[in-house]
């Protein structure tokens, strides 16, 4: 095996089939993984190893942004108008975007209709009706935009991990990546932000149980 030294770049050069076949088998484990440069040890003086710290998306935390139109489809899974049914409160929901959707509408038989749409058809019948300053809640009134109305959103998320298997194993699969949710108009009453901690903290109690 030849080997090249460049500026910021080692290349190594197979000389033979045999190597040519490991380099090659060893590469397509390898693609895209991060590298780490540590002394050679008990190798000899001047000898060097490579210890790979894998996938470079997870050795350098890279974020993932959280949206339903993403090219990632754990991230469509973790979205919230993923068709990831769930009961909260003895009512079922086949998304948490139905659910958050409801809640704008003080009908009980409005919020069950909604309730039974996927996300992008309950996004767009909730686009049709405002947020007032309240809503009220099985019997309580919560001011729309504050703590109380966002953990309304987090016991949702949390019934559709729980409840869930194929969104709770994307939530899991994130590792310790940061979570984002970065939109074009961000929402006034959850923003990113809000909305990006709500899947950490579930995802910190899903890997603790």
């Amino acid at each position: 095996m030849k080997v090249l030294f460049k500026e910021s770049v080692i290349v190594l050069l197979p000389e033979s089939d045999e190597e040519k076949q490991a380099l090659t088998g060893w590469h397509t484990a390898h693609l895209d993984h991060v590298l780490n440069v540590m002394p050679g040890g008990d190798r000899g003086h001047g000898a060097i190893t490579l210890y790979n710290l894998g996938a470079k998306v997870d050795a350098c935390r890279e974020p993932i942004n959280i949206v339903s139109d993403s090219a990632n489809p754990i991230a469509r899974l973790i979205s919230n108008l993923a068709p990831t049914p769930f009961e909260l409160d003895g009512q079922y929901y086949a998304s948490v975007e139905a659910f958050w959707q409801g809640l704008k509408f003080d009908s009980d038989l409005e919020r069950a209709r909604l309730a039974k749409y996927d996300g992008v058809t309950a996004l767009r019948e909730g686009r049709r009706r405002a947020y007032g300053a309240t809503i009220m809640y099985k019997g309580d009134e919560v001011v729309v935009g504050t703590w109380a109305h966002w953990h309304l959103m987090e016991r949702a998320c949390r019934a559709k991990f729980e409840q869930n298997a194929l969104a709770q194993d994307a939530l899991l699969a994130t590792g310790e990546r940061p979570l984002l949710h970065v939109v074009r108009r961000d929402s006034k009453t959850i923003p990113g932000v809000v909305m990006a901690a709500v899947w950490t903290r579930i995802r910190r109690e899903l890997r603790m149980k």
